[in-house]
């Protein structure tokens, strides 16, 4: 698979079809943590095929335990920034699916102006992840604002 053009960035549902007020809402309706880690795991197996080509050092996420990639496009009519992100880990690629409901999608100042720790502490899901995962997740949201504020 070589690198996805603007449309395959668009077909991701995470961030469009479904966002983090689905995710949210998900969250209440389960009963504890060990369904929720099911339903975020699930998210990740539904992540868009991440081109091989791309799994190079230019757009690995450091701070990760596991391995993650990420690429991005802007779309230049409207200004969003277009995500895509992969781990060899099965619950990261699900926490990475949260990252994409949040964010994937959004204008540079969209992504800047989002409170990612708001939104991670209304699902409680920093306290139940390890410190390295957490680490993980913060150093994947750190690289996307980071993109957002090169833009």
């Amino acid at each position: 698979m070589s690198l996805p053009n603007l449309e395959t960035f668009k077909n991701n549902p995470y961030g469009t079809e479904t966002a983090i007020d689905d995710v949210l809402e998900n969250f209440e309706f389960l009963d504890d943590w060990e369904e929720r880690y099911s339903y975020i795991i699930d998210l990740g197996k539904s992540l868009p095929e991440f081109p091989e080509s791309e799994k190079i050092e230019a757009n690995y996420v450091h701070g990760c335990q596991s391995q993650v990639w990420l690429i991005h496009m802007q779309d230049p009519a409207d200004g969003k920034i277009y995500l895509m992100i992969d781990s060899d880990a099965i619950i990261v690629k699900g926490l990475a699916a949260v990252v994409l409901c949040i964010l994937n999608a959004k204008t540079a100042s969209e992504i800047t102006n989002t409170d990612v720790e708001a939104i991670f502490e209304q699902m409680d899901l920093i306290r139940h992840i390890s410190p390295t995962r957490g680490n993980g997740l913060r150093s994947m949201i750190e690289l996307v604002k980071s993109i957002a504020s090169q833009q």
